[in-house]
Order: structure tokens, then sequence, then C-alpha cells
């Protein structure tokens, strides 16, 4: 097969895994700088150019966009789409998977487990916003926020007020959820691949940090999760249209609850906590899904 990935940072451990995986079974591989692609919009004829060259004869792309980037990533692999290329993640699903208000959403409209979060555009309305969450402490959260930036918490009400002003003052939409106290600044992530989960690590967040983000010092180990927690997994995953997603989850008194649904999640910290190759199974994945020409979008809502 012939395989497009579009990615800013050739370098990242998940990238190199992932291009090394592809060769290894025989595939080739292109690394796009996703912000280099130009695309021509034209009715029964959609084109995409990289550098100037058009781009053609792809049977599969894989979207690495970053957080920064979602807005142009999405319009690339669009096109992409447009032109009958197979995606590993479908473009609404990303766009889904990115707005954490809309994703949480449509979690909740499916019943699955969600910590208490509520959001309010009125910076007045902030102690009726922290009443609504249970209370201080509380987590306030950047709708745009990754890897744990933009994750503050308010240990008080005075403080937590202070912060929901401030942010809505300056016309920054957060969201604000109950601190999920027992968990003990650990949360759980799933990595599902077809509709399965393939791996999964618990986190643990680095010395004073309530957040488990690896990126911000804390550490991981594989896990066994509960029957619950991988059904969990698996279907947030599936509503938000994902064939590849990280699902990341709190063990609260009253069952799992998913903090956050990640459509490009990353290699190093679960292949490194499990020794499992999960750039391999990304690959195999494409192998028995990937059908030219017949892309299509699955996701509602």
């Amino acid at each position: 097969m012939r395989i497009a990935m579009l990615a800013r940072n050739p370098n990242l451990y998940s990238h190199r895994r992932i291009v090394e995986a592809a060769e290894a079974r025989g595939h080739t591989i292109d690394i796009l700088n996703t912000l280099r692609v130009t695309m021509n919009i034209t009715s029964h004829r959609p084109e995409a150019f990289y550098n100037g060259e058009k781009l053609t004869g792809y049977d599969a792309v894989i979207p690495r966009i970053g957080a920064s980037i979602t807005f142009y990533g999405l319009a690339v692999l669009r096109q992409f789409e447009m032109m009958g290329i197979w995606p590993l993640n479908e473009s609404v699903a990303i766009g889904r998977s990115r707005d954490k208000l809309r994703s949480m959403q449509i979690l909740a409209r499916a019943g699955l487990g969600l910590p208490v979060t509520a959001f309010a555009h009125d910076p007045k309305q902030a102690s009726e916003v922290i009443r609504m969450v249970g209370g201080a402490p509380v987590v306030i959260k950047l709708l745009e926020g990754t890897q744990g930036i933009g994750v503050m918490l308010g240990e008080t009400e005075n403080s937590a007020r202070s912060v929901i002003e401030a942010f809505r003052g300056a016309n920054v939409n957060i969201l604000v959820q109950e601190f999920i106290k027992e968990a003990d600044a650990t949360d759980i992530r799933a990595l599902v691949i077809g509709g399965k989960v393939v791996a999964s690590m618990m986190r643990k967040g680095g010395e004073g940090d309530f957040r488990s983000n690896l990126h911000r010092g804390g550490e991981a180990k594989s896990i066994r999760i509960t029957p619950e927690e991988r059904s969990t997994a698996v279907r947030a995953a599936k509503r938000l249209g994902l064939n590849v997603a990280g699902v990341d989850m709190l063990r609260s008194n009253h069952g799992p609850v998913i903090m956050e649904v990640n459509s490009s999640p990353g290699l190093e910290g679960i292949e490194h906590a499990t020794g499992k190759d999960i750039a391999t199974l990304m690959i195999r994945f494409i192998e028995e899904t990937a059908i030219a020409g017949k892309t299509k979008t699955r996701g509602k809502g």
C-alpha cells in the first residue's frame, strides 16, 4: 500500500514508529507537513498538492494533526476524503474529539460515565457553576488545552471563582468539572484500535501535581482494566466515530468517568509501559480496513 501521514514533525517518537511499522510490513509511507499541503476545491475533481506537486496514488492517510492546527489540518484531511483516500480517523470524528464541550455532550447523550461538568458564558455565574459541580475543589479546563496544559485546580471557592472570572472576562472558553479526589492524581489511558482495547496503562502525576499527563512529569505502568472500563473506552471511541483513540478515564466511587478522548494518541508512553507494538497494530488495522475510493463519513451529531 501507499500511505500518507499528515504530520508536522517527522522526528517525534510516534511518527518514527509508525513509519518503521509501515515499512517493515512492505508499505510505502510519506510524511507530509500538513501546513504545506494546498488544495484545489473543485467539483468532481478535488486535488491536493505538496510543494507544487499533485498528490496521487495514496490508499490511506494517517492524520496526526496537532491541536494548534486543527482547523487547517481538518480541511486538508477532508480534501483527502473527497479524493477517495481512506482515513485512519475521519475528519468529522477528529473535530468532535477536539471540541471538549461537544465530545462530552455526545458521550453524555450515550449515557457514558463523566465527571459532573458545567459550562457558562457569563463570568458573573462563576459561583453558580462551582455549586453545580459540587463545590470546591473544582477542575478548570481550557476547551483548547492539550497534554495537561490549561488544566487548573481551584482548591477553594474564592480561588476557583477568580480563575473562572478571569478567563471568561478575557473571552476564553472553559469547562468546570468536579474534582475526583479518590482518583489520587492517577488516570487510565485505554488505547482503542478498531473497536478493541489493545493496551492500557495507569498514569500517576508528578510530585505535588494533580494532573497525570506524562508530558507534565507523570509516570506510567501497564495495568489490567476492568470489563466496565474496557466497555466504556470502546463505546466512547465508537460514539465519536474514531477508529484509533486514547480514552482517558478516572476511577471514581461510582465507576469509570471519561476525562478526554484523544484522536491522535501518543505511542511512546504506552509502548514503553506495556511493551506492545502499537504502531504495527495500527498498520495492520489499515491493511484490513482501508478501501480506496470508499471514504464515507460515518458519524452523527
